[in-house]
């Protein structure tokens, strides 16, 4: 079959550049990559692993109240972090 295909610049080169190496005709380098690109595309995409977070306790917060964030830096840094 016979038709019409604009490559990318970069592709082109890489392509004739492989056609060089192998002392193929370019074609058949073109066929061969378009080949193992579509068998890999055909591949079943591989489930990934579940990722699952366990969580920790940290035991109680040693500040009862975070809402006044004042009163929070003076009992975390001492009254004179100013």
């Amino acid at each position: 079959m016979r038709t019409t295909l604009t490559l990318d610049d970069d592709l082109a080169q890489r392509l004739q550049d492989m056609s060089r190496e192998r002392d193929s005709a370019f074609k058949q380098v073109v066929n061969e990559a378009i080949r193992l690109g579509i068998d890999q595309m055909d591949r079943p995409v591989k489930a990934r692993e579940r990722f699952q977070i366990v969580p920790l306790d940290l035991g109680e917060c040693l500040f009862p109240n975070l809402d006044d964030i004042e009163a929070a830096l003076d009992f975390a840094e001492g009254d004179d972090r100013r």
